[in-house]
């Protein structure tokens, strides 16, 4: 692949803005260009509400009104070139920025600002499912705004009026693309999803694709199956259905679009397939490209034929939301640009930060603070920070102010870092964006609750009896670790190239990215920190030419000891937590030693971790912007 090095004429060019006031500009860096191909893809998931985009991430700091722009040229562009373009999304829209958490209600101004998007494939997330209300608000609101484009395969919703069970959305859709009528059955899956509030149901994807209707629909014999999911693409539900389709027809390519894992990444189930997951938090933009589609049926009713090609062949790449990639990709410039429906929401982001008061700033912060780009233990961490610093300040009961006590957090509970510099309202939403609150055990012998976070750390392979599986409480760039490459050229795993299943050799895994950050310095080269994507494509997946960030491994969860003696260990503890780890409490005391039930669990005090994070910057770090 070409690498255009027009880096010295960007910089040479007038200085562009970021779209949302107060955010870093871009920075212009080597780029890499896409492949068009008949049929191509531009794929968003896990946006977790970032709408406003990244505002000290020069690489990330467009917003969604840009990629609305961005998307508007992209589909002229395909019209020119006589292909088709669609837009993907695959959930994770909500919880994770003041966009949607501050409000009252949660969503207020995200719902309609993200509709103003034209997504041609759209699918449900595990976060729309924790809470009835949001819940409800897909099937009410997310769903009539996109109507037959949404996807949900293997969901259910249960209807407040009736009581009865009834799909959220249609099960599949099938429809012809604009201009080369390429005939598309397309599905919507979620993973084996089970932490959802009981307004819906998630069938298990083994099951949804025995399912008759599923059956019938793979024998359409279309000339692509498209297939979304939150799911990620290394994960046994997309194999799943992978099997099920290439069971009924072994040759129709299949395009796969997956996420949940917060990762940039692709795999190749077979020769005639493709899975690409897209990142997260609007960093990343996916693109897919598909040539050599043969056309099973009649362009048109005159039986007019098309042109067959060999194929197919597909290619990938990930696009850094950054305005200067976007007018690279799309031949335009800071003028030419922007679309009228691009700044129309771009405007609706900024009314909304300045209603929500998104700005506000509670204190500043005196040194980055990493959730994988530093070592666990370690001054730069934000779990040490948390564990030393922010935890025995907060997690505090008046009335057992005086009891020693063991406070455990799950590391999946923080979302993301801390810049050196103003921290705002809306970065409390983006580093803790979870209702999470606090609950106790109270007067639990210290050498059994000792022994609950070793268990919580645990590995998935040690099996506790009753112990949900522990990768749910980490980030999820942890929750399913890829083979550990030895070197550029050989990996030691085996791989099925058949159905492209992997077998991890024992310890030697790792995740798979957070490999990003704000450092835009760069050298003379003009190459900066950032995304360095290796996956089983190739390791070009990249857009922008980044140099590499190391990447720390971290525990599930993390322990404080509160009030313990100068000496010694207490006799008897209270063992606080988040609410959220309540699943894994009781069985993890019981295998310690302890006789615990449900029952034994009280609320320790008010607020969420979210509150508490604000209220201690407020107290500790407001003389630090001076």
């Amino acid at each position: 692949m070409l690498e255009s090095l027009f880096l010295g004429a960007l910089i040479a060019a007038a200085a562009v803005e970021a779209a949302q006031p107060g955010a870093v500009k871009p920075v212009a860096a080597p780029m890499r260009d896409l492949t068009w191909g008949q049929l191509n893809f531009l794929h968003t998931t896990d946006t977790h509400a970032w709408l406003s985009g990244h505002f000290l991430e020069p690489s990330f700091s467009a917003d969604w009104g840009d990629y609305i722009s961005f998307s508007q040229h992209m589909r002229k562009l395909a019209d020119d070139k006589g292909a088709d373009l669609l837009l993907i999304d695959t959930g994770d829209r909500i919880e994770g920025s003041g966009i949607y958490d501050s409000s009252i209600p949660k969503g207020l101004y995200q719902y309609d600002i993200y509709a103003q998007q034209k997504i041609d494939l759209i699918t449900t997330g595990n976060h729309e499912l924790y809470k009835a209300y949001s819940i409800d608000m897909e099937h009410n609101t997310t769903i009539p705004n996109f109507k037959e484009n949404y996807i949900t395969s293997n969901l259910d919703y249960i209807d407040p009026k009736t009581g009865k069970r009834v799909p959220q959305a249609q099960r599949y859709r099938k429809f012809k693309t604009k201009n080369l009528g390429i005939n598309i059955v397309s599905f919507g899956f979620l993973f084996d999803f089970t932490g959802n509030a009981n307004n819906s149901i998630v069938q298990p994807v083994a099951d949804t694709v025995k399912e008759d209707w599923f059956q019938e629909a793979i024998k359409e014999k279309p000339d692509l199956f498209v297939v979304i999911g939150h799911v990620g693409v290394r994960m046994e539900e997309f194999r799943t259905v992978f099997k099920a389709i290439r069971k009924e027809d072994w040759d129709t390519p299949i395009a796969f679009f997956g996420g949940h894992l917060h990762i940039r990444d692709a795999v190749s189930y077979d020769s005639k397939s493709l899975a690409i997951a897209s990142g997260r938090y609007l960093e990343t933009i996916g693109w897919m490209s598909i040539d050599g589609i043969v056309k099973k049926q009649p362009k048109d009713d005159e039986n007019e034929e098309v042109e067959i090609k060999k194929g197919p062949t597909f290619t990938r790449k990930y696009i850094d939301n950054n305005l200067y990639g976007m007018y690279y990709h799309t031949g335009l410039n800071e003028t030419t640009f922007p679309t009228k429906e691009g700044q129309k929401t771009s405007k609706m982001i900024e009314n909304a930060r300045k209603t929500l008061n998104l700005g506000h700033r509670y204190g500043c912060a005196p040194r980055d603070l990493w959730m994988t780009r530093a070592p666990y233990p370690g001054k730069d961490s934000i779990y040490t920070w948390l564990e030393e610093e922010v935890l025995p300040d907060v997690v505090v009961n008046k009335d057992r102010k005086d009891k020693p006590r063991l406070a455990i957090a799950n590391t999946g509970g923080i979302r993301f870092d801390v810049f050196k510099g103003p921290f705002t309202r809306d970065d409390t939403f983006t580093v803790s964006p979870f209702t999470s609150g606090f609950r106790y055990v109270p007067d639990v012998p210290y050498e059994i609750a000792a022994k609950v976070i070793g268990l919580l750390n645990s590995q998935s392979r040690i099996f506790v009896a009753g112990l949900p599986d522990t990768r749910q409480l980490t980030i999820p760039q942890l929750m399913y670790p890829r083979p550990k490459y030895l070197d550029e050229t050989e990996a030691e795993t085996e791989v099925d190239t058949e159905v492209g299943t992997v077998e991890q050799v024992e310890d030697e895994t790792e995740a798979r990215l957070e490999l990003r950050g704000m450092d835009a310095s760069g050298d003379n080269d003009g190459i900066f920190g950032g995304y360095t994507t290796k996956d089983d494509i190739s390791k070009d997946g990249d857009d922008t030419v980044h140099k590499p960030i190391d990447f720390y491994s971290v525990p599930n969860c993390i322990q404080a000891e509160i009030g313990f003696p100068e000496e010694g260990k207490p006799k008897t503890v209270d063992l606080v937590f988040l609410d959220f780890l309540q699943p894994w409490m009781i069985p993890a005391l019981k295998f310690s030693g302890g006789d615990y039930s449900a029952k034994d669990i009280e609320p320790y005090m008010e607020g969420t971790l979210t509150d508490k994070l604000a209220n201690w910057i407020g107290d500790n770090w407001k003389d630090e912007c001076k």
